[in-house]
Order: C-alpha cells, then sequence, then structure tokens
C-alpha cells in the first residue's frame, strides 16, 4: 500500500515512514500541510496520516479541506498524534472526520490494526 505522511516534525515523520517501509509499504512525506493538499490532489494514497498540531494549517484544517473537496471527499485520513485523551480522540475521528487515529510514539502493534482496517476497506471497494 502507498500512503501520505503529513507532520511538521521530521523526527516522526521518519518514524512512521520507516516503520511504514520496514512492514512492507510505501510512502510519500511531507512536512507543509499546504503542499500536503497539492499532493493528494495529484497523487492516489491508500491512506493519509496527519499530525494534529502544525503551524499555520493544523490537521484539523486539512482534514476539513479534504471533507470539503469532491476529489478528496472519500480519502482514508488517520489523524497521527500525540494528543490521546478519550476526548482528544474522539474529536479527531467523531467531530472531525478523520477515519482512525494513532497516538505517537507509534508502535507496530498500533500501525498494524490501522493497516488492517485500511487493507478491508481497499477489499471492500474492489
Amino acid at each position: 500500500m502507498h500512503f501520505l505522511v503529513v507532520d511538521d516534525s521530521p523526527v516522526d515523520r521518519y518514524a512512521l515512514v520507516s516503520l511504514l517501509f520496514f512492514i512492507g509499504h510505501t510512502a510519500d512525506q511531507c512536512e507543509d500541510p499546504r503542499v500536503a493538499l497539492q499532493q493528494i490532489e495529484n497523487n492516489t494514497y491508500d491512506s493519509i496520516f496527519v499530525d494534529v498540531v502544525m503551524p499555520d494549517l493544523d490537521g484539523y484544517k486539512l482534514l476539513r479541506a479534504l471533507r470539503l473537496n469532491p476529489k478528496t471527499l472519500e480519502q482514508y485520513v488517520v489523524i497521527f498524534s500525540s494528543k490521546k485523551t478519550p476526548l482528544e480522540v474522539d474529536y479527531g475521528t467523531r467531530r472531525a472526520g478523520a477515519n482512525d487515529y494513532l497516538t505517537k510514539p507509534v508502535t507496530r502493534e498500533n500501525l498494524n490494526q490501522i493497516l488492517e482496517r485500511v487493507a478491508t476497506l481497499r477489499r471492500d471497494v474492489v
């Protein structure tokens, strides 16, 4: 599968991209959410991992822009954040409209759970 990781932290981007690569996937990465919107328009991703706290355009605003665009409305989006209280997770998935939520630091087990859901969705679509 092919993913996009959007995070202004090079350490967090590298950790997730490396783990995805290690388990057999490919991933593009982007530190600027505005550039990420262009990448998403021009590429096909199985899922996009989006950090919440970023300068200028935070992850929730990026997600809102994706949901308002008919071309990216159905894009599978995972919030990738160090914010991990039940309230924050609920907000990210129910109110903001993310498909899933992955907390930092990422573990292989947590990532595999999300990748299984993405793979199941792909099988349902095909």
